[in-house]
């Protein structure tokens, strides 16, 4: 028994133990990394940075798909006359009126359109990080998707009071080309034959039914799926260079648009329509929307130019979303990201 020696422990060093030791840590998603957030850089200056990258990256894509509303518009206002789709109503109206109808209501829609992008996102992330702050990271982390539709919600309603009276005047300016040969030449012969409620703001309440659930969706899906993307790549967005933040951004933005685009678009018919003159008859506002409603039909009011709209909200969202970042970027201030200090 003296001459049996005892059984070596397994050193520390053992193949096993080695592979185990040497196995990379699990990958955590990118918002649980973060450090926690300072707020105090969200001042006035940032909102504004915000209200102005929203304003021009509204105006920009708005009026550069302007042919494309056009074309919408006259399919949803004309249906029995604009029958070819897109393509045959883009030749046929160019065949009628000349290359030059195309942009049809472009002062009105830059102008609008920057007004409304200006509340829009700046009230955007104005709500959001205000909520996020008074909440706290982690609540605001996990509550990320109805601060998303409450913020979009709020920024939308105070955008439509400035935007619709320039809508009215675009819509207007479509459906009767010689109705005026400027936007000051439009508004003030609105102002004059149908006053102000009616003139600027027949349109109100499809506005509302049309923008706001737009705007919830778009904002919403567009972060959630971002936060996907980037989760998916292990990586939060300062890890990534301008071109990657750019694709992630474009890619959201094109999923958020179709969404969006889809959601809102019943009342989007109605808003066409509403703003044309006569149509609905003469009552009061939600009486004329009924009647529209019951003349064109349920289905046809979900339908007419949806394919034309996925595809312009589609391009339309995605470019704002890329260009609202990268001008963010250029003026040096980062934008605010949901994230949980504690991790998931």
């Amino acid at each position: 028994a003296r001459g049996l020696k005892a059984p070596k422990r397994q050193s520390a060093t053992c193949p096993f133990r080695t592979r185990a030791l040497a196995q990379p840590p699990l990958r955590r998603p990118f918002s649980a990394a973060m450090s926690p957030t300072d707020f105090s850089k969200f001042d006035m200056t940032y909102y504004t940075k915000s209200a102005l990258a929203g304003g021009i990256c509204c105006s920009l894509t708005h009026g550069a798909v302007c042919p494309v509303d056009v074309v919408k518009t006259r399919m949803q206002l004309d249906p029995v006359k604009y029958n070819g789709g897109m393509v045959g109503t883009f030749k046929q109206v160019v065949a009628e009126e000349g290359a030059g109808v195309l942009a049809t209501g472009l002062g009105a829609t830059a102008v609008g359109y920057f007004i409304q992008g200006w509340f829009k996102f700046g009230g955007v992330e104005f709500f959001k990080i205000k909520a996020a702050s008074a909440l706290g990271e982690q609540k605001a982390y996990d509550s990320r998707t109805a601060i998303y539709l409450g913020a979009a919600a709020g920024a939308e309603f105070i955008a439509d009071v400035f935007l619709c009276p320039l809508e009215a005047c675009r819509i207007r300016s479509v459906s009767d080309p010689t109705y005026g040969n400027s936007l000051p030449s439009v508004g003030l012969r609105l102002l004059k034959e149908e006053g102000v409620v009616r003139g600027f703001y027949s349109g109100f309440g499809p506005i509302l039914f049309k923008q706001i659930p737009y705007t919830m969706a778009k904002f919403a899906v567009q972060g959630r799926a971002a936060e996907m993307m980037y989760g998916s790549m292990g990586k939060k967005p300062a890890d990534c260079g301008a071109v990657l933040n750019t694709g992630v951004s474009l890619s959201s933005g094109v999923i958020a648009g179709v969404v969006s685009a889809i959601i809102s678009h019943p009342a989007d018919t109605l808003l066409s329509k509403v703003n044309k003159a006569g149509a609905g008859g003469d009552g009061s506002i939600p009486q004329r929307m009924m009647n529209i409603t019951k003349e064109t039909g349920v289905v046809k009011l979900c339908t007419q130019g949806l394919g034309a709209r996925c595809v312009m909200i589609g391009t339309l969202t995605a470019l704002q979303f890329g260009i609202f970042d990268t001008i963010m970027r250029s003026l040096g201030a980062e934008k605010f990201h949901f994230h949980a200090p504690g991790g998931h």
